[in-house]
């Protein structure tokens, strides 16, 4: 919860600057004209004057505060200069303080002033060009170029409130009037907050595409600040999107100017940046170095202490304690020479979390919690006084959290509900959850299961309203999921399941803890992406197959949890009360059992005991419900093994069933397979390439395929990436059959395909796949890859192999756990497709049979040879 906290806080005060340049009222216009130095993602800047008047006035007093983070007195001022402006009938200068008003509003969570000041803006320098009307000759430049500065301060608004396809009109509208009145800066500055827009929408290959395209523009733009300070934020905005050495290559260059002229603030805040992302990728640089160069240069405290926190921060996530406490005493002195502001309020916030963790991990030197305590109701204290509700909702919230770590049970109740009730009304959804959650935490304790439960279903609500903020803001966000939103949706199904005074859950406690467990997968999968790119469409079993039963394994801190259903039947559960470490060790170990070398016996006592835990308390229903497939959600490390290889004592699963598994029925398209001489792509390399073993048997394996299924073959140097999307590109094949190295990883930059030249990253896959919705509404019934794997040591690994599943938008998915032997692939795959085309047998059951087949081999009866095979998603 720190780390997101942390986060979100660093974003918005970075996304959050007023315009800087005032227009003098009475039309004395500026020389040079009127510019927003508009610099990051929604980054925009306060209007001031050029000619610096020997009094300030309002106005100008209020474009300070605002910067100092004093935003309740920046409130009052504009609210001077803007009756000021009124009384003048300055309509211009009015539009802009009314646009910086709204900023303030914003700072302050006052949502409904911030709508109406942004719209008394706009009817002041309105009305909005015609998009067919030469914009030049439609207004005087001054008006044109104030216009897109607002429209600016509209589009952060509209993306706040979660209108990302308003705000990215507003800003594609912002950046036509900027190219009109040939401000390249503003043009640049709206394009790039247009990125956010983008990722928020889950565009994230139109997003990547501009950045890219900004970068090289920025290239040809004069060094100056300003193309620092954007090239900087266009570093930070190619990190929040993963791609780590784009963010570290742009920051350098950002560097590399700010030294050039000098510029110390500019050096400073960008190696910052370069630390961050140092943070993020160790390969590309020394985190704790560059914060320490940055605060060695920082010419203002604030700056200097905010590299100083982060050093901090960073030495004390890697237990270098002595180190920190050294470390500790510059800090305090720190703060007490610093302004009481917006941005020093969460830096004192984010110190306590730091100490906590300190704290946490060697309590001998730490400062103790009394000590925290007093600080955060410190700063609650004066961000009240500042007017500053999510400062002040955020800080009783993190001093409830030290209060529910002493065991304070009564207190971290009364804060929690403080801080909830605070950030509830200014709409703060971003840590409304976490107070739910934490209030749902302190109920349970308390043996209020009901209210608990209330509490742990408004977290999880509230989770899934901003599902597109949690996956497209920043790594940060995605480092932290499985510590801030991960355990929300497990600790609510463990509510949810467990007995209460003898009674066994209610059919809508399963009901709910089913389809929060659906949930849970989804925001698995999006955080995965880093984007919001799934919907889910409400099914069930029943709608589906009459003749399947699913199962919804999870695993919790205490226990595994089984939820289960048979079509046309009520859910049932089944508890195996175990610590998830020891069901984690032994589902690794069994994943390692598989292999043949392994020691006699060990597999078979290993998958009778996970049988045991599954499928055994079920056994009678699916016996008497002429159940033919079993469907699978899996979770965790149970993803990376195969349901196949259960043992029940004598048989194996895949010898009484099909069996199919699936991220959600939600996921997924629910009809079967047209067996109407479908056209396939089929392509593979038997060749040694970029350091993968050679797999000889890859061409008899398409060569006998190409008997049940013909089509277009590529093979070897004719797989090429650039062939593969010219091929895919100009055919709407209905399966997609490749027989080629590839990794599933939790990473998805870590997930990938191999062709002749290249690898394919999930994320191109999936824009190749997809180029067929551009002409035809027909999904890829079936992709095939035989001859990926899993990565090693990766023990969440099998969720990059869901993502591609999802992602590729096939219906379903073939694919393998490990590189299988390439002769048992040639021989299984090409029996598979004659029981799906010739036999009409659904996925689920030709698989079965050709698998089955195997077993049956001389060769191949060890489950290690026909075991990986798994098929993901829909199985009729």
């Amino acid at each position: 919860m720190a780390k997101l906290g942390r986060f979100l806080l660093t974003w918005l005060s970075h996304l959050v600057k007023p315009l800087t340049h005032l227009v003098p009222f009475r039309h004395w216009w500026l020389r040079g004209g009127v510019f927003a130095l508009a610099l990051g993602l929604t980054l925009l800047s306060p209007i001031v004057t050029q000619a610096q008047l020997p009094t300030p006035t309002p106005f100008q007093q209020g474009q300070r505060a605002y910067e100092a983070g004093r935003y309740s007195e920046a409130l009052t001022l504009w609210q001077q200069a803007e009756a000021e402006f009124a009384r003048e009938k300055d309509s211009l200068n009015r539009a802009m303080t009314l646009s910086n008003l709204s900023l303030a509003y914003q700072q302050l969570g006052q949502w409904s002033q911030a709508e109406a000041s942004i719209a008394a803006s706009l009817i002041l320098v309105g009305p909005v060009p015609p998009a067919n009307q030469p914009l030049p000759g439609f207004q005087e430049p001054d008006r044109l170029r104030v216009f897109a500065q607002v429209l600016n301060t509209l589009g952060r608004l509209q993306l706040t409130r979660g209108s990302s396809e308003q705000a990215l009109e507003t800003w594609q509208q912002a950046t036509r009037l900027y190219n009109a009145v040939n401000d390249p800066t503003g043009s640049l500055s709206s394009q790039l907050n247009q990125v956010q827009a983008l990722r928020s929408l889950g565009f994230y290959n139109r997003a990547l595409a501009q950045l890219e395209a900004l970068n090289q523009t920025w290239q040809t733009q004069p060094d100056t600040p300003a193309k620092v300070a954007s090239l900087r934020s266009l570093g930070n905005a190619f990190r929040a999107t993963g791609n780590f050495p784009k963010a570290w290559e742009t920051l350098q260059t950002s560097l590399t100017i700010a030294r050039k002229l000098d510029a110390a603030e500019e050096i400073s805040t960008t190696l910052l940046s370069l630390g961050n992302t140092a943070l993020d990728q160790p390969s590309l640089g020394n985190a704790l170095e560059l914060y320490q160069q940055s605060a060695t240069i920082a010419p203002t405290p604030t700056l200097r202490l905010q590299a100083q926190l982060n050093q901090f921060s960073v030495l004390v996530k890697r237990q270098q304690f002595a180190t920190a406490a050294a470390l500790y005493p510059t800090l305090q002195t720190g703060f007490a020479n610093l302004p009481l502001n917006h941005t020093t309020l969460y830096m004192r916030i984010n110190l306590v979390n730091t100490l906590k963790q300190w704290r946490q991990g060697e309590g001998n030197t730490a400062p103790d919690w009394v000590e925290m305590a007093r600080s955060l109701a410190t700063v609650a204290q004066q961000a009240k006084t500042l007017g500053d509700p999510r400062a002040e909702s955020y800080a009783l919230g993190t001093l409830g959290t030290l209060y529910e770590q002493t065991r304070q049970w009564a207190e971290a109740r009364t804060v929690t509900q403080q801080a909830l009730a605070l950030s509830q009304a200014i709409s703060a959804n971003d840590i409304t959850y976490q107070w739910q959650w934490q209030l749902g935490r302190l109920l349970r304790t308390q043996g209020q299961t009901q209210p608990a439960l209330v509490s742990y279903g408004q977290a999880v609500g509230t989770l899934q309203s901003i599902r597109n903020d949690l996956v497209t803001i920043n790594s940060d966000v995605q480092f932290s999921f499985r510590e801030s939103v991960e355990p929300v949706y497990r600790q609510y199904v463990s509510l949810l399941l467990r007995p209460e005074n003898g009674q066994e859950p209610t059919q809508g406690n399963l009901e709910t803890a089913r389809s929060v467990i659906e949930a849970l997968q989804l925001a698995e999968l999006e955080n995965f992406f880093q984007e919001a790119c799934l919907e889910r469409r409400p099914m069930t079993i029943d709608q589906i197959d009459p003749r399947a039963a699913i199962f919804y394994p999870i695993i919790l801190e205490d226990r595994l949890e089984v939820v289960f259903r048979r079509s046309g039947q009520p859910l049932r559960h089944h508890a195996v009360p175990l610590p998830s470490n020891q069901v984690e060790s032994t589902l690794i170990r069994l994943r390692q059992a598989l292999h043949p070398v392994s020691p006699s016996g060990v597999f078979e006592q290993l998958s009778n005991q996970v049988y045991d835990w599954l499928i055994r308390p079920f056994e009678a229903e699916l016996a008497t419900g002429q159940v033919k497939t079993l469907v699978f959600v899996l979770d965790g490390p149970l993803r990376n093994f195969p349901m196949a290889a259960l043992l029940d004592g004598d048989r194996f699963l895949i010898e009484k069933y099909g069996i199919a598994v699936t991220p959600g029925l939600e996921l997924f398209s629910s009809q079967s397979l047209s067996r109407r001489n479908p056209t396939a792509l089929t392509g593979g390399l038997s060749e040694a390439r970029q350091g993968f073993s050679p797999l000889p048997k890859v061409e008899v394996e398409l060569a006998e395929i190409r008997e049940e299924l013909p089509g277009l073959f590529l093979l070897n140097e004719d797989l090429t990436t650039q062939n593969l999307t010219r091929q895919l590109g100009s055919q709407d094949y209905e399966i997609v059959h490749l027989a080629t190295h590839g990794q599933f990883s939790s990473d998805a930059e870590k997930t990938f395909i191999l062709t002749w030249d290249s690898r394919i990253p999930v994320k191109q896959l999936d824009a190749l796949l997809k180029q067929r919705s551009t002409r035809t509404r027909n999904p890829l019934e079936l992709l095939v890859l035989s001859a990926c794997q899993t990565a090693a040591g990766d023990s969440r690994a099998a969720l990059g192999l869901a993502g591609v599943a999802v992602r590729s938008g096939a219906r379903s998915t073939l694919a393998t756990l490990w590189s299988v032997n390439d002769t048992a692939a040639a021989t299984l795959m090409p029996k598979f497709y004659d029981e799906l085309l010739q036999k009409g047998l659904t996925k689920a059951e030709a698989l079965r049979q050709a698998q089955i087949s195997l077993l049956k081999s001389e060769d191949f009866s060890l489950p290690y040879y026909w075991s990986a095979f798994v098929l993901i998603g829909n199985w009729l």
